[in-house]
């Protein structure tokens, strides 16, 4: 039972904060958690009651909550210094993790420009972009292509490039005039095809789309539309993409915001194409501090250099970009995922996951589909199996499977009636078993 301190605590809560992504009105019913502490991939409240953190405090937790080493390396940078300027100064914490950062991307990547977040990282790509054709004489490109589906964050110009209407339809008269296409659709694929064998058959509208001559570039998730639902595609769409893209000489942007740092499996999904910019945030510094970095190449970045008098330099700001806090925790976090074979250590975790979220899909007359990238899985929950009929968004099922979790210890936030997991990397094989288990528990608790 909450105590008088905790009773007030969220009285005060409701009365003066506005939380994201969220109708108020719920909390008439359900108070939002007050965690007090958290450690390793769980969250106690101030009762000292227990929840698994599946979602990895959306997404940005890979090496567990709380942690020594990344602690450590905070302390010792704060003692140093904790803030300064990134123009005209710099620190050996940004040198390090650019340097680190530009190693470890795909090999034409080779200039970082650091911001806080994950929708400016995607702002500064699309500005760089435009930029760069208007000084290279190009002036003609000035759109970009997006997919349907496709989530970028939730700034002006990185909801000029998003496919989802519940985030964008209420700002439609003040966005960029960029064009969507129809993207890949696997568990309800127009073709009737899998995932597994198709030759990327849904790539045919993007083709078309590409022949537009005002093109400056293509964004997308590569392989998982993240706020979709867990949307997971095949890499043969990425395939096509990366050479049409260079036969019709537009820019692709890689959003690896939320795939990134070993979500999928390995260190980054483009390890094996050659984007133009590449968009990182969230995971980098473990989910200790805000950071985001935008990785270009040599010929973007020499499109901008010159005398000053040209004005051609990168007009573009942050306060706080290249925090020496956040680029010491980014550092260690690169550091942890590079040694003690940590990525080879997931392989037997992502086998379980999948064996788990394969059974409760079989098993479940609800679960319309079982998907998985790497770290990543997800169950969508359907009215029917055969004809994949979603439930109606006003019986809000993801939700009420939520809050069974939280009855249960695991704290489970959906992507609508998608249940989803994308636990921190550090998580254990028994306790992939637990959360996958609830999980089961809940959907069955609310359906059946």
């Amino acid at each position: 039972m909450p105590d008088r301190k905790t009773e007030s605590d969220l009285t005060r809560d409701f009365d003066n904060v506005w939380h994201p992504c969220t109708q108020h009105k719920d909390y008439e019913t359900t108070k939002p958690l007050l965690v007090e502490r958290a450690e390793g991939i769980y969250l106690f409240d101030r009762q000292g009651n227990r929840y698994m953190d599946a979602i990895s405090s959306w997404w940005v937790n890979l090496m567990g909550h709380n942690h020594p080493r990344l602690n450590a390396s905070l302390k010792n940078q704060l003692e140093k210094m904790a803030h300064v300027m990134f123009a005209g100064i710099t620190h050996q914490p940004a040198i390090d993790l650019a340097s680190s950062l530009v190693n470890l991307s795909p090999e034409n990547l080779s200039k970082v420009f650091f911001s806080d977040n994950g929708s400016t990282s995607v702002e500064v790509a699309l500005k760089m972009s435009l930029q760069y054709w208007q000084q290279t004489g190009k002036e003609n490109k000035t759109r970009f292509i997006y997919l349907r589906g496709g989530y970028h964050g939730e700034t002006l110009g990185a909801l000029s490039v998003c496919g989802m209407d519940i985030f964008r339809n209420k700002f439609e008269k003040v966005l960029a005039n960029n064009l969507e296409v129809e993207g890949p659709d696997c568990f309800r694929c127009p073709y009737g095809l899998n995932r597994n064998s198709c030759n990327a058959e849904c790539f045919e509208p993007m083709e078309k789309a590409l022949q537009e001559n005002d093109i400056a570039g293509v964004i997308v998730e590569p392989l998982v539309q993240g706020a979709a639902g867990m949307k997971i595609y095949p890499p043969s769409y990425l395939k096509k993409l990366q050479s049409a893209c260079d036969s019709n000489s537009v820019h692709l942007i890689f959003d690896e915001i939320a795939v990134a740092f070993g979500r999928t499996g390995s260190l980054f999904v483009s390890e094996e194409y050659k984007p133009t910019f590449l968009c990182l945030s969230k995971g980098i510094t473990s989910g200790y501090l805000p950071l985001a970095a935008t990785i270009t190449t040599d010929e973007i970045y020499s499109a901008f250099y010159d005398d000053y008098s040209r004005g051609k330099f990168f007009v573009h700001s942050h306060s706080y970009s290249a925090n020496p806090l956040a680029c010491s925790v980014a550092n260690e976090t690169l550091t942890i995922l590079s040694e003690n074979d940590f990525m080879e250590k997931l392989v037997p975790k992502i086998a379980k996951m999948k064996q788990l979220g394969q059974q409760i899909s079989d098993e479940s007359k609800w679960c319309g589909e079982f998907r998985q990238q790497g770290m990543i899985a997800a169950l969508e929950l359907v009215k029917n199996q055969e004809s994949k009929e979603s439930f109606p968004s006003e019986s809000r099922v993801g939700y009420k499977v939520y809050l069974e979790g939280l009855k249960r210890g695991v704290f489970l936030r959906p992507l609508g009636d998608v249940i989803y997991f994308i636990p921190p990397l550090v998580i254990t094989e028994d306790e992939i078993t637990t959360m996958m288990n609830v999980a089961e528990e809940c959907i069955a608790a609310v359906l059946d």
